[in-house]
């Protein structure tokens, strides 16, 4: 193991995360690439989990097996050309591809068919017009080229396109965390550039709010490469922090509409990232809203402890100051002891949070995600008031508010089916499912996402064996059996 690298206990880890996750060896042998510190010919061997004893004998078997011809390697050459202290052959580059199934750029040695200079020649690449590169260079041109097939794909799939299937678009986004996750470590760029970014942040806040997420997951990916592009180079202090708190929003959001569909291990990943980049930003409040609305994660995918523990966290560190962060920390630990049966606590909670929100300074931009504003305080404390068995005369327009209807899709739904929930408790069958039925009915085919239609499914399964065949009951089972969720 080469001065530097990390152990082989790190490249087995990766394997096995690329196993759970149907990673491509491609994918594999980028992430150990990037992670462990070694050349990309060594990590194509590591991602298979070969030794270099076992390498030279599967390329020897290939040689014999395919009429090759003899393979002009050994371990220690294999070592030499995997730790850059010697380049292999023409010859030799064109098996080690056929080998590890990949072309000679992404071996690192970036085809060069030029017979000057056998094993032990030089590491510089040429490539047409003379032009002298590092083979790492080639792999830079590479990866520009992949992201720009990836971007193609979300400008498909935002036109409608029926050719490109969800699952692979979903694959996609998984990449862009990583690829954004990795470039977060290494990162000039004009003060317009900086003002169109944090312009078009504030109005993916304010579009969020009311637009069905898959769509908006594929433009926040647009976004977020562009984010990524301008962060490949280390920035000065405050270009740095705006292009981190740009990060961090379109983070954010993406992680929302995950959750949203259903997607929790994604929803989780980007949570993460955007907890890097507000980390490694170092503001506290940045801190404290992410991890207060990470809360709602687990609260509505079943650990609600675990949603205490966030939401306390980012109320912690939020401070004695009122702001969004938080309210709304104090107000999700409310939401999930009410539903753990900690009702005193949950008051306390609750009333913490209306007294921060009492507080706080008039923001503006009511209806803009992350902002803790009267409605959202609204949804909260009918959602947490309804968990502590209160009966709750709500409508989707929050009592007591003036102007029009704010533009809120899911979260009067899911109050709904929360006050469904509640009233099938008592034990009124009936008035439950016919509740649940108009939650669903009133909420736009595109926000039918799985958060939203397992809710019903779940008072569903509810439901005692003996009203199954009462009509209320049929009618919400067939809604729901038809009710395809968007994902």
């Amino acid at each position: 193991m080469a001065r530097g690298e990390h152990s082989p206990a790190c490249a087995r880890r990766w394997r096995e995360q690329a196993a759970s996750r149907q990673w491509t060896h491609w994918q594999t042998t980028q992430a150990i690439h990037g992670c462990c510190g070694v050349s990309l010919l060594k990590a194509h061997r590591l991602a298979r989990g070969w030794s270099a004893r076992q390498s030279v004998q599967e390329l020897e078997e290939l040689c014999e097996r395919q009429s090759l011809g003899e393979a002009r390697a050994s371990i220690d050459l294999l070592n030499a050309w995997e730790n850059n202290r010697a380049r292999p052959r023409p010859q030799t580059i064109d098996l080690l591809a056929r080998l590890y199934r990949a072309n000679a750029v992404r071996l690192g040695l970036a085809g060069d068919y030029c017979d000057d200079g056998g094993e032990g020649g030089s590491k510089v690449v040429v490539v047409s017009g003379g032009e002298a590169r590092s083979p790492y260079r080639a792999e830079e041109r590479e990866r520009s080229e992949e992201d720009m097939e990836r971007r193609a794909l979300f400008h498909h799939a935002l036109l409608g396109s029926g050719s490109v299937m969800t699952g692979r678009l979903l694959a996609e986004v998984e990449r862009t965390r990583q690829d954004l996750d990795r470039t977060l470590a290494v990162t000039t760029v004009s003060e317009e550039q900086l003002d169109r970014l944090d312009e078009q942040v504030l109005s993916y806040r304010r579009e969020y709010i009311s637009s069905a997420p898959l769509p908006m997951l594929y433009r926040l990916m647009l976004e977020l490469s562009d984010v990524r592009t301008l962060s490949l180079a280390r920035q000065p202090a405050m270009t740095q922090r705006r292009l981190l708190n740009a990060t961090v929003m379109l983070a954010l959001l993406a992680a929302d509409a995950l959750m949203k569909l259903g997607d929790t291990r994604q929803a989780h990943a980007w949570y993460g990232t955007a907890r890097n980049a507000a980390d490694d930003m170092g503001d506290v409040r940045l801190r404290a809203l992410v991890r207060a609305q990470q809360a709602m994660l687990p609260y509505y995918y079943g650990d609600l402890a675990e949603t205490v523990r966030l939401a306390r966290e980012a109320r912690m560190l939020a401070g004695s100051a009122p702001s969004s962060p938080a309210a709304l920390g104090a107000a999700a630990e409310a939401r999930a002891l009410a539903r753990m049966g900690e009702h005193k606590a949950a008051r306390v909670a609750l009333a913490e949070a209306e007294r921060i929100f009492a507080r706080m300074p008039p923001e503006g931009h009511d209806h803009l995600a992350f902002r803790f504003s009267e409605r959202r305080l609204q949804f909260y404390r009918i959602g947490t008031l309804i968990e502590l068995g209160e009966d709750v005369d709500w409508k989707p327009v929050p009592i007591g508010l003036s102007g029009p209807p704010g533009p809120y899709a899911i979260d009067p739904v899911l109050i709904l089916l929360d006050q469904a929930a509640h009233v099938l408790r008592h034990g009124k069958v009936d008035d439950a499912c016919e509740l649940a039925e108009k939650a669903l009915l009133q909420v736009p085919p595109e926000h039918r996402t799985s958060i939203v239609v397992n809710r019903a499914r779940a008072l569903l399964s509810e439901v005692p064996q003996t009203r199954h065949r009462a009509a209320a009951v049929r009618r919400l089972a067939d809604l729901v059996a038809a009710t395809a969720p968007v994902s």
